[in-house]
């Protein structure tokens, strides 16, 4: 799917974002920030509870009024052109937005229908998504008793029934139960197939990573860092060298004599007995090939040397000081007159 470029002066990406500010009175939720999605990709915004990642989907999104700043999403000027913007983008909150007295067909129906889709293809669309989302048994029945995973699959399935250009998810998979996740997960690279553009708030690090191919980190309105998740991995640096000796009973020997080596900068060894391995935490590539060495002189015969990354959720705690899903001081909810009207 081709960017609709119908602003002038427009960024080349799907969603360009430049020095976008909100301010709720004294408090800033968003700081400054720089982003930029390119198009048929998924970008994975992260950050504690209250970084501003909310604040962000709702601007990009024409829910909400930036107090400065400049943002375009598939060509548009968020400010400027909102109402061309919305006919483009698709939208998943953090609660499902379905109309509990109207089945799950009507709610799709109605969408398109709003979207201005003919009647035809709105109800084809509705099908459709129905039968994508394991929801076509339920169709005709009021969203009211659906499930909680029953109304996140309609949700989810009412933010593509326009056929987005930009698909914005915000933490769209939570309590969901595993298995509806992974569908979720399904679509989402479905329509990145499709040439979708995808941006993802999420505190799911597993979801980061099955999704997204960069990632953003948030915290206190600021972007802190960005990129691919290895080049992430890499910059929170250092690297953990697994080695398995091939008998295990030289296993706590090999990790008494990786400790006497005294190698500069060499981190404590620590034993995993349950893989039988010791690991090794490396930052230069000059105390990886100290490190083989000494196990070398020393004798032992290794069944395996692998070297392993930081996981993705010791980079977040790594950039922002909390775990996923720790809290930070929550922005005050904007108030009607800040809102951008629909």
């Amino acid at each position: 799917m081709k960017r609709i470029d119908n602003d002038p002066g427009g960024a080349s990406g799907a969603v360009t974002v430049r020095g976008l500010v909100k301010h709720y009175g004294a408090t800033k939720a968003l700081d400054g920030v720089d982003l930029d999605v390119r198009e048929g990709t998924v970008m994975g915004v992260l950050g504690p509870n209250g970084a501003g990642k909310t604040t962000l989907v709702r601007i990009l999104s024409t829910l909400l009024a930036p107090t400065s700043g400049r943002a375009t999403v598939a060509g548009y000027d968020v400010v400027r052109r909102p109402r061309q913007l919305r006919r483009v983008i698709g939208l998943t909150g953090q609660y499902a937005s379905v109309d509990e007295k109207l089945s799950g067909r009507e709610n799709l129906y109605l969408i398109g229908r709003l979207l201005d889709l003919p009647r035809k293809e709105a109800r084809g669309r509705a099908d459709a998504l129905l039968e994508r989302f394991s929801l076509t048994e339920a169709a005709r029945r009021p969203a009211a008793t659906y499930s909680g995973g029953m109304r996140r699959r309609l949700d989810l399935a009412a933010s593509m029934i326009g056929r987005p250009a930009v698909l914005f998810l915000d933490e769209p998979t939570t309590g969901l139960d595993p298995r509806t996740r992974n569908e979720v997960w399904d679509e989402v690279k479905r329509l990145v197939k499709d040439g979708v553009t995808v941006l993802l708030t999420t505190q799911y690090m597993e979801e980061a990573e099955q999704l997204a191919g960069e990632l953003t980190v948030v915290d206190r309105g600021k972007v802190i860092a960005s990129g691919g998740i290895e080049q992430l991995k890499a910059r929170v640096g250092g690297r953990t060298l697994r080695i398995r000796p091939a008998d295990p009973r030289r296993l706590r020997p090999l990790a008494s004599a990786l400790d006497e080596l005294g190698i500069t900068g060499l981190a404590g060894t620590s034993v995993d007995p349950e893989s039988g391995a010791v690991l090794v935490p490396v930052l230069s590539d000059e105390q990886l090939t100290a490190v083989v060495g000494a196990v070398t002189a020393h004798g032992i015969t290794l069944s395996s040397v692998t070297t392993e990354l930081p996981s993705l959720d010791e980079v977040f705690l790594s950039l922002t000081g909390h775990r996923a899903g720790a809290p930070r001081d929550t922005a005050p909810a904007e108030t009607p007159e800040e809102a951008v009207a629909v």
